[in-house]
C-alpha cells in the first residue's frame, strides 16, 4: 500500500496550506505535470497518498475539533485555495503547552494569537501508536525547543519518524541524531526552506556572486509579516535560533564567512494586515572586477505557508522511503536539500543531486 500516515504537531497557517494540498493534488492528478511541485511522482508516492492521522494543538478554537475544521480556525490567515471535502480527517487533540506560547502574545487580538484550551495534555506515544502514523509533522512556533523535545521524544517511544519543520536543532543536534539511529528511526531537519523564499534565494545569490569571482563585504536580509508566526518572533528571546539557522544557511554558501557585523539574517517585524504574505528585503553589497562595488537590492513577496509546503510534500515522501528502506537516523540528502540547518551543508545544487540519487536508491541517506 502507498498510503503515507502522518501526524501534526501544530495546526497553524503551514499545517492549513499541507491539508489543503494534499486535497488538492488528490483531486487534481490530470494536471500533475503542471502540478506546482519538485516532484510529482517521488520514488511511486504521489502527494495523494499521504493521510494526516492524528493532530496535536493547544488553541481552543481547534481541539476537540475535525481538522478539516481547525485548520481554517482563527489565527490562521493563509489562503483558502482548495475546499475540503469531508472525507474522515482525524479530531485535534490537545497538546503539551510547554513553552509552546509566548507570553507577549497576550497583549494582542484574540483574531491574531493563541488561545489555550482548557484541558490536558493526551497521552501523545498512544495516541500516535493508536493512529498508525509514521511520521509526525513538527510546525509548533518558532522557538518552542521544549515543545519539541517533548514531540521528538514521544517520537522515539512510539517508532515514529519526525521531520523538523521549524528552527529548534534536534536532527542536527548529535545527542538526538544518535538516539534516533539507535532506535533504527529516520528523521529529517532542522528548519525548512521554502520552495521560493528568502533563504534558497539569498543562498543562490550568494553562490553565484562567489562563483563569479564578486567579494561579499555586506549583506542583509530583513523579513517582515503578519500571521502568528512573525507575531511569536516578536520575543528576541525566541528567535536565537531562527537567527542561527537562517545566518549559517547562507554563511554555509562562502569560502569564508563574514563577520557578524557584515551580515544580518532575520525577522524584523509584525504587519498585521499582511496576514500570512511575506516580504523580504535582500542585499549584497561585494567588490568585483578591480575591487570595484557591485550592490545587489531585492524585494520578494510571497505567501508564507504555502511556500513551505510544497518543499514539506517531499520531505514526507522522501522520509517514506527512508523507513521503507529501514534507514536510521538523520536521512542526510533530504535534509541538506530541504531544511535550512541540516546535520551537515552542501551547496544547493550539490543537495538536489543527491536527493535525486536518494530518490533513485543511489544513497542510502
Amino acid at each position: 500500500m502507498n498510503e503515507i500516515r502522518i501526524a501534526i504537531a501544530g495546526v497553524g497557517n503551514c499545517a492549513s496550506s499541507l491539508v489543503q494540498g494534499i486535497e488538492f493534488y488528490r483531486r487534481n492528478k490530470k494536471n500533475a505535470s503542471s502540478s506546482g511541485l519538485m516532484h510529482y511522482n517521488l520514488g511511486g508516492y504521489m502527494p495523494g497518498d499521504i493521510t494526516v492521522v492524528a493532530a496535536f494543538d493547544i488553541d481552543r478554537r481547534k481541539v476537540g475539533k475535525a481538522l478539516h475544521e481547525a485548520i481554517f480556525a482563527k489565527p490562521n490567515c493563509t489562503k483558502l485555495f482548495q475546499k475540503m471535502s469531508k472525507r474522515s480527517h482525524p479530531v485535534v487533540s490537545m497538546g503539551n503547552i510547554l513553552d509552546g506560547i509566548a507570553g507577549h502574545m497576550e497583549k494582542y487580538p484574540e483574531d491574531h494569537r493563541f488561545m489555550p484550551a482548557d484541558k490536558k495534555c493526551v497521552d501523545v506515544v498512544k495516541v500516535l501508536k493508536s493512529s498508525g502514523a509514521e511520521i509526525l509533522l513538527n510546525y509548533l512556533p518558532v522557538g518552542s525547543e521544549k515543545a519539541s523535545s517533548f514531540y521528538a521524544e514521544a517520537c522515539l517511544k512510539a517508532g515514529v519518524s519526525f521531520i523538523n519543520c521549524i528552527p529548534v536543532f534536534i536532527a542536527s543536534q548529535k545527542s538526538w541524531a544518535v538516539r534516533f539511529r539507535e532506535k533504527g528511526i529516520p528523521i529529517i531537519g532542522d528548519d525548512i526552506k521554502s520552495q521560493v523564499g528568502a533563504t534558497i534565494i539569498h543562498r543562490s545569490l550568494t553562490k553565484l556572486f562567489e562563483d563569479r569571482g564578486v567579494t561579499i563585504d555586506h549583506t542583509y536580509q530583513l523579513n517582515v509579516g503578519g500571521n502568528t508566526d512573525f507575531l511569536n518572533m516578536l520575543n528576541p528571546e525566541r528567535l536565537a535560533m531562527k537567527k542561527i539557522s537562517k545566518t549559517e544557511a547562507v554563511q554555509s554558501q562562502m569560502q569564508a564567512p563574514l563577520s557578524n557585523e557584515d551580515i544580518h539574517i532575520g525577522p524584523s517585524d509584525y504587519i498585521p494586515w499582511l496576514n500570512d504574505n511575506k516580504v523580504c528585503f535582500l542585499r549584497i553589497e561585494g567588490r568585483g572586477f578591480g575591487n570595484i562595488p557591485l550592490h545587489l537590492e531585492m524585494r520578494l513577496s510571497v505567501e508564507d505557508s504555502p511556500n513551505s509546503s510544497g518543499v514539506v510534500i517531499d520531505a514526507i515522501r522522501c522520509c517514506r522511503i527512508g523507513r521503507d528502506r529501514k534507514a536510521e537516523g538523520p536521512l542526510i540528502s533530504p535534509s541538506a536539500y530541504f531544511m535550512k540547518h541540516p546535520p551537515k551543508q552542501f551547496s544547493d545544487d550539490m543537495a538536489r543531486q543527491m536527493v535525486e540519487e536518494y530518490i533513485r536508491a543511489e544513497r542510502s541517506s
